[in-house]
């Protein structure tokens, strides 16, 4: 039996070793098996749509319209939110709208400004 653990994405068990790294053959899937630890805690950050890590109290821009549900409302692009909150669920964005109002934002239609 392989000492080689199956793929942390898929859970395939036909990894392999490429060099210094392991790879999946099932989903293409590349990774160092010594930077384990800390791929665990990053799972907990939040990145925007370009990848750069949010914090509380940034500022962020909207990068499409998004459609209000309920409403006839339109969050438009370019708008800027300051003073964002982060939260844990699907919205994992807590902030302020000028001319909306409180509401919650998906990490992966903003940019940081």
């Amino acid at each position: 039996m392989s000492d080689i653990p199956n793929c942390p994405t898929c859970d395939s068990e036909y990894a392999y070793e490429d060099g210094a790294l392991l790879v999946c053959p099932d989903c293409g899937h590349e990774w160092n098996p010594n930077e384990e630890s800390e791929a665990l805690s990053d799972e907990n950050v939040i990145k925007d749509a370009n990848g750069n890590v949010l914090q509380d109290g940034d500022t962020v821009s909207v990068i499409k319209d998004l459609k209000i549900k309920g409403s006839s409302q339109v969050v438009k692009v370019g708008t800027k939110v300051k003073g964002i909150r982060l939260v844990d669920g699907d919205h994992d964005i807590d902030c302020k709208i000028p001319g909306i109002g409180a509401m919650g934002l998906k990490s992966e239609f903003v940019k940081k400004v």
